[in-house]
């Protein structure tokens, strides 16, 4: 099946869920457990996974655009956490529509700036954009704290001026999280959601129960981003079957089960969002 564009999957209605692809085994898990929910989703690859590639975007991206056109559910492209210009101007060339541009670690004018320029960058592509503002903790250096939550008037103001297709917004969730424990400020999403004209994103929801994220959704979150949930079923599938193989040389031995623990992983995550 084609790609299907990121803006499409957002404007249908209701909330999509994005997964981070870091190994040819999370894209197929993901591909695997979206036509198991029958729900569509969005396959997004960092500047972290990028930089654990040896820098090149080209054989991670291609490798997760063929699975998603071989696949039958609807599956985008995304490129997230984007930090360097240079990573911004190669998704152009790799079947990305979306980028998730993070300037979130500059100071506010310089947060707009910088995203106003990737964003007219992006627009002049047909390149939809993303933005952070306000921290989203769990990442080094970080910390979540209410001092660090999105401003809903400064949140208004930022999109205003930035021009962003959708915004991430810190309300409680934390990055990295292994265990799913995060308490998520509610009516604070609410009143993002009545103040700013676009989508909201909740990264680091691998960590957020599943009651919080549908009641994140109810409110008014529209892309539910989840990365560190895969990863830890993934290692947890290896780490048993080694731990009961210890012969075992064979990767395709481990891998198999560690795809299988992502794509139900997956499925899951899309039950709760779909």
């Amino acid at each position: 099946m084609p790609l299907t564009r990121t803006h499409d999957l957002m404007t249908a209605g209701g909330a999509v869920a994005a997964f981070n692809v870091i190994t040819l085994e999370h894209a197929e898990a993901i591909a695997l457990g979206a036509e198991a929910a029958g729900a569509p989703a969005i396959l997004q690859i960092s500047e972290n996974a990028v930089r654990f590639h040896g820098g090149n975007l080209a054989p991670i991206a291609a490798a997760t655009a063929a699975v998603a056109r071989a696949s039958t559910a609807r599956l985008a492209l995304h490129l997230d956490h984007v930090e360097s210009m240079d990573l911004l101007r190669a998704s152009a060339a790799h079947d990305f529509d979306s980028v998730m541009f993070d300037a979130s670690k500059l100071p506010y004018g310089e947060n707009v700036k910088a995203t106003a320029a990737a964003v007219r960058w992006a627009h002049e592509r047909g390149i939809w954009l993303e933005a952070e503002l306000g921290r989203v903790g769990g990442k080094a250096g970080d910390a979540h704290t209410p001092g660090v939550r999105t401003d809903p008037a400064e949140a208004a103001a930022y999109v205003a001026d930035t021009g962003v297709d959708a915004l991430a917004v810190a309300v409680g969730s934390t990055h990295a999280m292994t265990e799913r424990t995060a308490t998520l400020d509610h009516p604070l999403i609410k009143t993002l959601a009545a103040t700013v004209p676009v989508p909201l994103v909740l990264h680091g929801s691998s960590g957020v129960p599943d009651a919080e994220i549908r009641r994140a959704i109810a409110s008014g979150m529209k892309k539910i981003n989840v990365g560190t949930a895969l990863n830890t079923a993934y290692t947890t599938a290896v780490r048993a079957f080694l731990d009961t193989h210890p012969s075992t040389v064979d990767p395709r031995k481990y891998l198999a089960p560690a795809r299988e623990a992502m794509t139900g992983a997956v499925a899951g995550f899309l039950r709760i969002v779909s």
